[in-house]
């Protein structure tokens, strides 16, 4: 199992570092487009682009972020709580997530099924749309597991206590 999560990790460390190229990509292409614009030659479909980069970037960051704990949470009221009071909010507002996640990435690959066999493509330069459908829900998935682990972690932290 061990060797699993190492799977996971390796793809989530491979995300971060592709979701800030996208971060990256994202700022010079707008600049290169703006200055671009101002002499009369604007990049054909930088809009697009960026749109999809933009999307790659958050779908992409959310499990690093999720390991890190660097979402918002409400934590004023859980602080005053027991520490194994704490967990139990944590395996269950974890299994409420995993569920939703779980739901969301079946969801968006079907989605991509569906752009797929319909060969919708984007307005300007005609990309498949269906392959960044499909990278988003592969970035869900990991996001998913990365949730699973945390529930699991924190259901021993419970049994150890």
């Amino acid at each position: 199992m061990a060797f699993f999560w190492k799977i996971v990790q390796w793809v989530l460390d491979k995300m971060k570092i592709m979701g800030a190229g996208c971060l990256v990509g994202m700022m010079l292409l707008t600049c290169v487009d703006v200055v671009g614009r101002a002499f009369g030659h604007p990049i054909f479909g930088s809009v697009e682009i960026v749109g999809f980069m933009a999307t790659l970037a958050v779908v992409m960051a959310m499990p690093y972020t999720h390991q890190v704990q660097g979402h918002i949470g409400v934590e004023i009221l859980v602080r005053l709580f027991s520490e194994k009071t704490q967990t139990l909010i944590d395996i269950c507002t974890g299994i409420i997530s995993l569920i939703l996640f779980a739901i969301v990435t079946w969801r968006m690959t079907l989605y991509a099924n569906t752009m797929k066999a319909s060969g919708e493509v984007s307005m300007s330069l005609e990309f498949p749309e269906h392959v960044v459908i499909y990278v988003t829900a592969l970035c869900l998935l990991t996001f998913t597991l990365i949730i699973l682990r945390d529930v699991i972690n924190n259901i021993r932290k419970l049994k150890s206590k």
